[in-house]
């Protein structure tokens, strides 16, 4: 089965033209569940039965697996037999009818403003991985990006003259978004006084370079936000995408149209935006049984 699994990455690869993350996690999925089924003493493809995926989703639930990563699973085992169907490399497609389990999204930890401004104003300026590292947090915050997409953006993609930046998102979708005065003050700082030394002559294209003089990877921007965040002493369970959930949930909590901060985030579908509006609503139910006579 493992050669049939090199065929389809290579088909989304070539013919799909998907991106690198996105055929990772399907490598990872179907990797995993390949290995299951021979666990099992299942090793031909055309074995397995409509039941042996059912269990298969069980089993992952039985792990502790969330209902969100089981979904994405079946997701990729489904697209794994269309591409099988398609080639003629198998003759039924057993994963047609087998549903997603009902997906119960959580609602992301956001920061508050107060700690948003203690976690940005972590960063050493007297130091240089310090100045980048603030124009790093001031970008994500003024933005809303993506780590991936911090970490591919370029230092052509950043126009300062005119405020706006202009990332890749997913499906290779480009997006403008303005970008503020301190994060433009930040980035500023950063190219004048950092980037060329971190280079040490070199040239790359992307904007925020790595003490190796190399583009910075996205381990060390979960590295440099929880170290941030310690030093900020907040609690709450940051990710790089907080920053990211903390964009957008002010925005809203400040009157921004949501259809404006969908383009923002580079949603497809505003559905994944409205999340936002039930984190606005939970904090205005907070206030309202907090100082409310009668709450």
């Amino acid at each position: 089965m493992k050669h049939l699994l090199d065929e389809f990455l290579n088909y989304l690869t070539v013919e799909r033209g998907l991106s690198k993350n996105t055929i990772s996690a399907y490598r990872t999925d179907l990797e995993h569940f390949i290995g299951r089924m021979e666990a099992v003493g299942i090793k031909d493809v055309g074995k397995i039965k409509r039941q042996d995926i059912t269990s298969y989703m069980l089993y992952l639930k039985d792990k502790g697996i969330g209902a969100n990563s089981i979904s994405r699973a079946l997701v990729a085992i489904k697209m794994f037999y269309r591409f099988l169907i398609q080639e003629h490399l198998a003759k039924e497609d057993v994963s047609g009818v087998i549903e997603s389990p009902k997906l119960i999204r959580g609602l992301p930890d956001v920061l508050n403003i107060d700690e948003v401004d203690k976690l940005l104003s972590k960063p050493d300026l007297r130091d240089n991985i310090g100045i980048r590292d603030r124009a790093v947090l001031e970008l994500m915050y003024a933005t809303g990006m993506r780590v991936s997409e911090v970490v591919e953006l370029t230092k052509e993609g950043v126009n300062l003259d005119v405020s706006f930046i202009k990332c890749r998102g997913k499906g290779d979708k480009e997006r403008i978004v303005p970008i503020g005065k301190k994060a433009k003050e930040a980035v500023t700082r950063y190219l004048e006084k950092v980037r060329p030394g971190l280079l040490k002559g070199k040239e790359d294209p992307h904007l925020f370079i790595s003490r190796l003089g190399k583009k910075i990877s996205r381990v060390t921007f979960w590295k440099m936000i929880k170290r941030y965040a310690k030093l900020a002493r907040i609690k709450k369970d940051i990710t790089p995408h907080t920053l990211r959930h903390s964009f957008a949930t002010h925005l809203l909590e400040h009157g921004a149209d949501l259809r404006v901060v969908q383009e923002m985030l580079g949603h497809a579908d505003i559905a994944t935006t409205q999340i936002y509006t039930h984190i606005d609503r939970t904090r205005l139910k907070s206030i309202h049984k907090q100082f409310h006579p009668r709450a």
